[in-house]
């Protein structure tokens, strides 16, 4: 079974800028930089799961494959991956079930990262096909090999991101996405809810301590046509503070406002590197029985 969100996947074209960028916005500092296969990459971990910022480099099957994605569709969310299970061992009968509920996944595979410095870091992962997941593309990482968490992100000064709150994906097929990620990957669909107002339904998927949320307009009837990425909301403990810190770091802030959730501060990053849409919020959603 999903035990969490592993890591989201963003792909950019100039790394370095990039990672200036994302160290500036969530105030701390990459804790892995290298790469191979053609790609490097920065991972910057939290207590909740990792953001992975991808950039060609050099040649390889996976700097191609990152470039024929970044040619058809530019920078932002490349992918989103799960953590499958509590061990190594879990993610190879869980790779199987997949396929038996017709996601086309891959055989579990260990890829490598080079640090720098030398160090190298390994997981084990399998790929369901895009084509199975409504487009987009889904990754399965097994736990570490040593049983040992990756080392947390450090702070690079006041009020930083604490961790992530949710991951949007918009659909035009409600029915799919609820076979993808309830029927099929198993998560535990917390929250169903229309919204008139905004002519929005909305679903939420636990995954861990994140949430995967699926939107969808009212009303409108189903499509083929492949899900596609949202944004990202980050939890901040301070917004006010927050906000201030990423204003002077010279992103394009909105004022902080209440949220959605009586008592809770929001606010909106106009500019976040690599065009992803970006949100701050002060308190995890409040997500009532399904």
């Amino acid at each position: 079974m999903i035990s969490g969100l592993d890591h989201v996947a963003l792909a950019v074209r100039d790394l370095d800028a990039a990672v200036a960028g994302y160290t500036r916005l969530l105030g701390v500092a990459p804790n892995w930089l290298g790469g191979d296969g053609g790609a490097r990459h920065a991972w910057f971990q939290f207590p909740n799961m990792a953001l992975d910022v991808i950039s060609p480099h050099g040649e390889g099957a996976f700097g191609d494959r990152m470039r024929a994605h970044l040619d058809a569709h530019g920078e932002g969310i490349w992918a989103v991956a799960f953590t499958v299970g509590r061990t190594v061992d879990d993610l190879a009968p869980f790779a199987r079930l997949m396929n038996r509920r017709g996601l086309k996944t891959t055989e579990p595979a260990l890829t490598r990262s080079t640090h720098d410095d030398g160090r190298k870091r390994y997981w084990l992962g399998s790929n369901p096909a895009a084509e199975t997941t409504g487009g987009l593309q889904v990754l399965l990482i097994a736990p570490p090999r040593d049983g040992q968490p990756w080392p947390l992100s450090g702070p690079t000064g006041e009020a930083p991101v604490a961790k992530l709150d949710h991951v949007v994906v918009y659909t035009g097929n409600v029915d799919r996405a609820l076979a993808v990620y309830g029927a099929k990957l198993g998560l535990d669909l917390r929250l169903d809810r229309e919204n008139p107002q905004w002519n929005a339904r909305q679903l939420f998927f636990r995954a861990g301590d994140a949430v995967i949320e699926i939107g969808a307009k009212i009303g409108e009837p189903a499509t083929d046509a492949p899900d596609r990425f949202g944004g990202l909301a980050w939890r901040v403990d301070e917004p006010d503070a927050a906000q201030a810190r990423i204003a002077a770091a010279g992103f394009d802030v909105s004022e902080v406002r209440p949220g959605r959730k009586p008592g809770t501060k929001v606010f909106t990053v106009r500019d976040a590197p690599a065009g992803v849409p970006t949100l701050m919020l002060s308190a995890e959603p409040a997500l009532e029985p399904a």
